[in-house]
């Protein structure tokens, strides 16, 4: 069997890493694993966000930034920014990580032929955000992915690296929040897993004690959490796109990491749980 068609036949695995961790030794440790996957035969496609590379950005260029239920409010100059610090420097950082530890990869964003296609978001109700619908400006819902670029490279043994971004049909570049991009993309391709690596070690009772990881956590446990104000912040929304991808079906399982180690992302498929939070369905 020639490696693409391996690479055909198996389900593939997305990675999604928060900009915190682009260029540290943890992005480093999940580009090695990103590499040996590969190399094993198995087909992966990493998004990645840049919230605090495009919050120094905006606080750099004398823009302060607003986040609203652990999602940021962009406006035009807000917009250049995550073109810059998202499809710029953090993808080219993670590139170059992937790169050095034997991956191939293909840097991409939204506008790159369509690579994650978007319509922009109306006002509506969040999480953490109060009663009153919130207008989060150039911000986009994703309606879809361009598969046939995605599966090209994929199936080749190259390694898709998304920015946050998509566009629309006439071109229009918007925002759009990097858990929702690889959730709906982990459904799209119905991946084998999903592995989201964050700077907490997962999901946790007490955010401040990293013992208190959640090994597990059904989806009715998670919405809990949320509404008795054990999860907060950012990974409110974390939970809500991955709650919303187990319940079509299309994702074997769904994997919350923190400060990984080389192997440690490979363990964590092998072993739900074992190194971070495993969201069941």
């Amino acid at each position: 069997m020639s490696r693409a068609a391996t690479l055909v036949a198996r389900a593939p695995v997305v990675i999604k890493l928060g900009g915190e961790v682009v260029g540290t030794a943890v992005g480093a440790a999940v580009a090695a694993d990103v590499a040996a996957l590969v190399a094993a035969g198995a087909g992966v496609m990493v998004v990645h966000g840049g919230g605090p590379q495009a919050t120094a950005l905006q606080q750099a260029l004398g823009l302060e930034p607003r986040i609203v239920g652990g999602r940021r409010i962009t406006d035009a100059a807000t917009l250049d920014v995550m073109k810059m610090a998202v499809a710029g420097k953090v993808n080219v950082e993670l590139c170059g990580q992937l790169a050095a530890a034997g991956a191939r990869p293909v840097g991409l964003h939204g506008a790159s032929s369509g690579a994650v296609r978007g319509v922009k978001r109306p006002p509506r109700v969040v999480s953490g955000g109060g009663p009153d619908p919130i207008d989060f400006g150039l911000v986009g819902d994703v309606t879809g992915f361009n598969r046939e670029l995605l599966d090209l490279l994929t199936f080749a043994g190259y390694v898709p690296v998304v920015a946050c971004l998509a566009a629309t049909d006439d071109g229009q570049v918007l925002n759009v929040n990097a858990d929702i991009v690889a959730n709906q993309l982990a459904s799209a391709v119905e991946a084998s897993a999903l592995v989201l690596v964050t700077s907490a070690p997962g999901v946790l009772r007490e955010v401040a004690d990293p013992s208190s990881r959640l090994r597990r956590l059904t989806v009715a446990e998670a919405r809990a959490a949320i509404a008795d104000g054990t999860v907060t912040g950012g990974m409110i929304p974390k939970l809500e796109e991955s709650m919303a991808a187990l319940a079509d079906g299309r994702v074997g399982a769904i994997h919350i990491v923190g400060q990984v180690a080389a192997g440690e992302l490979r363990r964590e498929l092998a072993e739900p749980g074992a190194v971070g939070t495993a969201l069941l369905p």
